[in-house]
C-alpha cells in the first residue's frame, strides 16, 4: 500500500493541488503530536498503556515475564521509572485499568485456569520453531476480571462466568466497570459449537459493589474496547461488521442507552478513547492501508469529518490521554525490532479543536443541506433515471444489433451532446462496426435417402450442427464409433479409444453423445471436455473423416435431436449432423443389430470395437449461413486543450452498454423465466450510469479540467456480451490509424457491474501499471470506499482489448450474483449510493493523475486458473474473442517479452497451426498448447496479410 498524508478527508483535495501536504501537516498550527519518545523497551512487546488518575503512573501489558510467552500486567512509575509486576505471572492477562483511587488495578486474567502451564509450554515450543502465523487475538473462555490492591497485594476475582470477560475499565467514580464479553454465547450454545468467537462479543456494565451485570449491546458482530468519558455519562467503543472486515466508532449515553455512530470510514477503525475535555475521541484506523494504522480524532457529536493526528509507517493504535489531556500514550511498532512498544508524546489540545472546527461537516440523518451531493438532483436521482431507462422493457435487454441497443446508444449520444462532449471523429458520436449476428440453416440444406426425392424433415428427423462445414456429400460409408472418444491419459494410465482398429478416413462417423452413463460422476467430470460435440468433431476431423453424425442414446427429448445453436460462430472442417433415434434404429435394424442393445453395452463404460454400417446410403447438402449485423459504439470526449482533436495524450473511460436481450445467448434464466426480457440493470446499466455520472462530476469543475493537461474520452461499447466486439474494433482501428506513431491512449478505465456494492468494491488491473496503487489510494481518501485492489489485468471484459495492446487498465466491479444474466437483474436491487461513490472515486483517479507520462504499462502473465491448470506451457499470445468466421485463432496482441513476442508474432496474426496440429478455433488452440513442453522449440503457423507464415517459438513454463 502507498501511505500518504492528509489532515482531514476533504482538505486533502485542496492542499494536494496547491502546496506540500507534508509541510501542511507539520506546520506549527496543525501539529497535534510532538516530542515523541519510546517509553517501554523490555520484553518481546508491550502495549495498552493507561494512566492513573494522578497521571504519574501507567499500567500496561507486556510479554516480559520469564517462562511465560503471554502478556502480564505491569505498573510503570513515570516519575522515578520503577517498574513492577501486577499480575501473577501465570496464564494470560490483558486490558488493565486504574481505579480512581490509583491503588487498585483492574485487568483480565486466566491464571486460575488449571491448564495455564500447559498452554504456556505449547506456545513456547511453537515460537521456538520460528514458524510465522497470522496474528489473531485469543478469546480464551477462561478470561475473568480481577483487581489487585497495590498496597496490600490482595487480589480479588470480579467475574466468574464461562466465556471471555476482558477489555475493561472503571467509571470515573469507580462505581461501575464496563467490559466486553461473549458469555451469552456459552449460555446459549454447547461448547462444541464454538466458531468465530469474536462475533459474539458484546458490551456489559457491572456494578462494582453489588456485582450486578447488565448487557448493553445485542449487535451481531464484535462490540468491544469500551471506555467512559471523564464525566461517566458516555461510553465509546468500536463495533465490527459481522464478517470482521470493517469496524466503526460508536458512543452511548449511559442515561438513555442511545447509540450514536461517530465514523463511517469503511475501514478498520477501533481503539477509541475520550479526550478529558469531552470534545473529541481519538481512535486508530487503517484507512490508508491494511497494515498502516494511524491515529485520528473525531468530534463526540460525530458531525465533522475525522482529522488525522499521526503520519508514521506501520501500526499506531491503542491511544490514551493523560488526565490533564496534555500527554498521549499509544502503542506502535515503529521500533528497531518492529515489535510493538509504548510511546509518549505531547498533545496539542488547542490545535485539535481548531482542526475539528475547520473540518467539513458530515451530512446527518434527517438533514437536507443545500449543497449535499447526495441530494443534488443531478447525482443519485440522475443515475437512477439512467439505469431505469436502460433496463426498461422498451429497450428489450439491449442485445447487440437490436432496436433496443440502438435506443440506448441514442440516449447516451444525447447525454454527450447535452454535456458538451466533442464527437470523437468530429462527425458523429457513433462508430459503426460489423459483427457476427447469428448462424442459420439455409433452405438449400437437405438430407435424403438414396434413390428418394423426399427429404428428411429438418428439425424433426435431422438437423445440421452450427459449427459444421458447408457443402454436398454422399453418406455411403459410415462407421459406428461408440461414444467417439479418444482419451489417452498417460498421467493416470487411463485409455479409452473408440477408434481402435477403425479406418475412418474419407468416411462418415456415427457416434453417441456425451459419456458412458455408468461412469462415476468424478470420472465424468474429469473427462467432460472429451464429451463435447466440438471435441468429438475435432477428433473426427483429425482422423480424416468426411463427417460425423451424432445421436442421443437416451430420451432427453422427444426426438433426440441436437438443437441448432444460432450463437455459434466458429467452424470446424468436418460436416456434422444430428439424426433422431428412430432413423438410426432403422439403420441398425437393417444391419441386424439393435441400437438400444448396443447403446446399453456401451453405457456400462467398457470400450466396444466399432464397425462399419451397411445399407446407409444418404446424400446431404449442408449450407450454414453466417449472418452479419451492424452496431455502434458511442464515443465522445472532453476537449481539455480546446483543439477539437482526440490526440495524445488522453484517458479513455468505457463501459459496455449491451446485454443479452431476451436470453438469446448466455442466459441463466430459470425455466419459468425463459424468453423474458433480461433488463441488465447491474450488467451493465450500473456501469453506464457511473460513466455518465463521471462526466457530470468532471463537467462541474471546469477549472480542474483545464489543469489536467490531457483529454478524457468516454465510450459505451456494444458487443461485449458476444465477444468484446465493439471495444476490439475500436482498439484495432486506433492502433492501425496510429501505426508507427506515439500511442495517443495512455490508460483505459472500465466500469463493469458496479451496482451491487456491499462490503468492498473490487478494482482489477492495478498491476497493469506500478503507479496505479498510489493514485487509487490517494483518490479514495475523501470517498472512503472499502476497496479490494487486484493486480490481475487478465479479466474477461473490455479491458482485454486494450491491455493486450500495451495499455494500462483499471476495471471496477462489485461481484457476480444470482440475478446475473437473468430477467431478475432489475433496477430496484441496485445500491445507487455505491454507484455514485464509484463514480466519484474514478473521477478523482482521473484528476489525481499527475502526468499521463507517469502511467507506464506493466506486462503480466495470465494467471493459471482451475480450468487452465493443465496448460503448463506459456506462449504469451492474447486471443481476440471478437466475432469472426475465419478459421484459426485471431490474436489481439502478445505479452511483452513473452515467447510469442520473441518469436515475432503480432496483433492481427491468425494462428492456424501449432505442433503439427490444425488450429481452427480456440478449442483446438487450447488443446495444442496443453501438449507443448516448456523450453522445446516448436513450429507455429500463422496467416499474416493473407499469407501463411511459419515461425519458431519456444514456450516457457508457467
Amino acid at each position: 500500500m502507498q501511505y500518504f498524508v492528509c489532515m482531514n478527508l476533504r482538505l486533502f483535495i485542496s492542499f494536494c493541488i496547491g502546496c506540500s501536504i507534508f509541510n501542511y501537516l507539520n506546520s506549527a498550527e496543525n501539529v497535534l503530536v510532538s516530542k515523541i519518545s519510546q517509553l517501554t523497551f523490555e520484553g518481546n512487546r508491550s502495549g495498552e498503556g493507561y494512566f492513573s488518575s494522578s497521571g504519574n503512573k501507567l499500567c500496561y501489558q507486556a510479554e516480559a515475564f520469564p517462562g511465560n510467552p503471554f502478556y502480564q500486567i505491569y505498573l510503570l512509575d513515570l516519575e522515578n521509572g520503577s517498574n513492577e509486576l501486577v499480575s501473577s505471572g501465570i496464564g494470560k492477562t490483558t486490558c488493565s485499568w486504574f481505579h480512581p483511587n490509583s491503588r487498585t488495578v483492574l485487568y483480565a486474567s486466566t491464571h486460575h485456569d488449571k491448564s495455564s502451564a500447559l498452554k504456556q509450554k505449547k506456545e513456547l515450543e511453537f515460537r521456538a520453531t520460528n514458524t510465522k502465523k497470522k496474528y489473531s487475538w485469543d478469546y480464551d473462555r477462561s478470561y475473568e476480571l480481577y483487581t489487585k490492591d497495590l498496597i496490600t497485594g490482595e487480589e480479588t476475582r470480579i467475574t466468574n462466568s464461562d466465556g471471555y470477560d476482558a477489555e475493561c475499565a472503571f467509571s470515573p467514580d469507580g462505581k461501575k466497570i464496563i467490559f466486553t464479553s461473549n458469555r451469552h454465547f456459552y449460555d446459549e450454545h454447547e461448547p462444541k459449537n464454538e466458531n468465530n468467537l469474536s462475533v459474539y462479543n458484546e458490551l456489559y456494565l457491572l456494578d462494582y459493589k453489588t456485582r450486578k451485570i447488565e448487557r448493553l449491546t445485542t449487535h451481531h458482530g464484535y462490540d468491544g474496547g469500551p471506555f467512559f468519558d471523564s464525566t461517566g455519562e458516555y461510553i465509546c467503543w468500536r463495533r465490527f461488521s459481522p464478517d470482521g472486515h470493517n469496524a466503526e466508532i460508536f458512543s452511548m449515553s449511559m442515561k438513555t442507552r442511545k447509540e450514536k455512530k461517530l465514523t463511517d470510514l469503511g475501514a478498520m477503525s477501533w481503539a477509541p478513547f475520550f479526550h478529558p475535555s469531552g470534545k473529541y475521541i481519538i481512535f486508530s484506523t487503517n484507512i490508508h492501508g491494511f497494515q498502516n494504522f494511524e491515529l485520528y480524532i473525531v468530534d463526540t457529536d460525530g458531525k465533522k469529518e475525522p482529522v488525522r493526528a499521526t503520519n508514521r509507517d506501520g501500526f499506531d493504535s491503542l491511544p490514551c490521554f493523560s488526565p490533564d489531556g496534555n500527554t498521549l500514550s499509544w502503542t506502535s511498532n515503529a521500533t528497531p525490532t518492529k515489535k510493538s512498544q509504548i510511546f509518549l508524546a505531547d498533545w496539542n489540545h488547542q490545535n485539535a479543536l481548531k482542526q475539528l472546527e475547520k473540518s467539513p461537516a458530515l451530512i446527518q440523518e434527517g438533514q437536507n443541506p443545500k449543497n449535499s451531493d447526495s441530494n443534488d438532483p443531478d447525482t443519485g436521482s440522475a443515475i437512477l433515471d439512467h439505469i431505469g431507462y436502460l433496463s426498461s422493457e422498451d429497450l428489450g435487454g439491449r442485445y447487440t444489433g437490436s432496436d433496443g441497443i440502438e435506443k440506448a446508444n441514442t440516449y447516451v449520444a444525447n447525454f454527450f451532446e447535452k454535456n458538451a462532449l466533442v464527437e470523437f471523429d468530429n462527425k458523429s458520436f457513433f462508430q459503426s462496426f460489423s459483427f457476427f449476428k447469428s448462424a442459420s440453416i439455409s433452405n438449400k440444406s437437405y438430407l435424403k435417402k438414396e434413390n428418394s426425392e423426399s427429404k428428411l424433415r429438418l428439425g424433426e428427423e435431422w438437423t445440421p450442427l452450427a459449427f459444421s462445414d458447408s457443402g454436398e456429400s454422399d453418406i455411403d460409408k459410415v462407421v459406428f464409433a461408440g461414444y467417439g472418444l479418444r482419451i489417452l491419459d498417460k498421467e493416470n494410465s487411463e485409455e479409452y479409444d473408440s477408434y481402435t482398429h477403425l479406418d475412418v478416413k474419407n468416411k462418415w462417423i456415427l457416434c453417441l453423445r456425451k459419456l458412458p452413463k455408468e461412469w462415476i460422476q468424478e470420472k465424468k467430470d474429469k473427462y467432460f471436455y472429451h464429451s463435447t460435440l466440438r471435441k468429438k468433431a475435432s477428433v473426427a476431423r483429425d482422423l480424416g473423416a468426411k463427417g460425423i453424425i451424432f445421436v442421443s442414446d437416451d430420451n432427453t427429448s422427444s426426438n433426440g435431436l441436437i438443437a441448432f445453436d444460432q450463437s455459434t460462430r466458429e467452424k470446424i472442417s468436418v460436416q456434422a449432423i444430428s439424426l433422431n433415434r428412430e432413423i438410426v434404429g432403422e439403420i441398425f435394424k437393417k444391419n441386424k443389430k439393435s441400437f438400444g442393445r448396443e447403446s446399453a453395452l456401451l453405457a456400462k463404460g467398457n470400450v466396444q470395437l466399432g464397425y462399419e454400417l451397411e445399407f446407409f446410403n444418404m446424400s446431404c447438402n449442408i449450407v450454414i449461413t453466417r449472418n452479419k449485423g451492424i452496431c455502434n459504439n458511442t464515443i465522445g470526449f472532453i476537449d481539455s486543450n480546446q483543439n477539437k482533436k482526440l490526440d495524445y495524450p488522453y484517458i479513455l473511460v468505457g463501459a459496455h452498454i449491451d446485454h443479452v436481450g431476451f436470453g438469446e445467448s448466455s442466459s441463466r434464466a430459470k425455466k419459468k423465466d425463459k424468453g423474458k426480457v433480461h433488463p441488465g440493470a447491474d450488467d451493465n446499466g450500473s456501469g453506464i450510469g457511473a460513466l455518465l455520472e463521471i462526466i457530470r462530476i468532471l463537467r462541474a469543475d471546469p477549472d480542474l479540467l483545464n489543469k489536467l493537461g490531457f483529454d478524457v474520452a468516454f465510450a459505451t461499447w456494444s458487443g461485449e456480451e458476444i465477444g468484446l466486439v465493439g471495444s476490439s474494433f475500436f482498439a484495432k482501428k486506433l492502433f492501425e490509424d496510429n501505426s508507427g506513431t506515439e500511442r495517443p491512449l495512455v490508460a483505459y478505465l472500465n466500469m463493469d457491474m458496479i451496482g451491487r456494492l456491499k462490503d468492498k468494491m473490487t478494482i482489477h488491473g492495478v498491476g497493469s501499471s506500478n503507479q496505479w496503487r498510489n493514485i487509487i489510494q490517494r483518490a479514495n481518501v475523501p470517498v472512503r470506499l472499502s476497496l479490494n485492489l487486484q493486480n490481475d489485468s487478465h479479466i474477461p471484459t473490455d479491458t482485454t482489448s486494450f491491455y493486450s495492446k500495451g495499455i494500462p487498465i483499471l476495471s471496477a466491479f462489485t461481484g457476480l450474483h444470482d440475478d446475473y444474466h437473468s430477467p431478475t437483474d432489475t433496477a430496484d436491487k441496485l445500491n445507487y449510493e455505491g454507484i455514485e461513490k464509484c463514480a466519484k472515486l474514478f473521477s478523482r483517479i482521473i484528476t489525481s493523475i499527475p502526468s499521463p507520462d507517469l502511467i507506464q504499462y506493466a506486462s503480466q502473465k495470465a494467471p493459471v486458473t482451475t480450468n487452465r491448470a493443465k496448460l503448463r506451457a506459456y506462449l504469451g499470445t492474447i486471443p481476440n474473442y471478437s466475432q469472426t468466421d475465419q478459421k484459426g485463432v485471431l490474436l489481439s496482441g502478445v505479452a511483452q517479452n513473452g515467447p510469442a513476442d520473441s518469436a515475432g508474432l503480432q496483433s492481427g496474426d491468425i494462428v492456424v497451426g501449432l505442433l503439427n496440429l490444425t488450429i481452427e478455433n480456440i478449442y483446438d488452440y487450447t488443446e495444442a498448447i496443453g501438449k507443448l513442453k516448456a523450453g522445446k522449440n516448436t513450429k507455429i503457423k500463422i496467416i499474416r496479410n493473407g499469407k501463411i507464415v511459419e515461425l519458431s517459438i519456444v514456450p516457457k513454463s508457467r
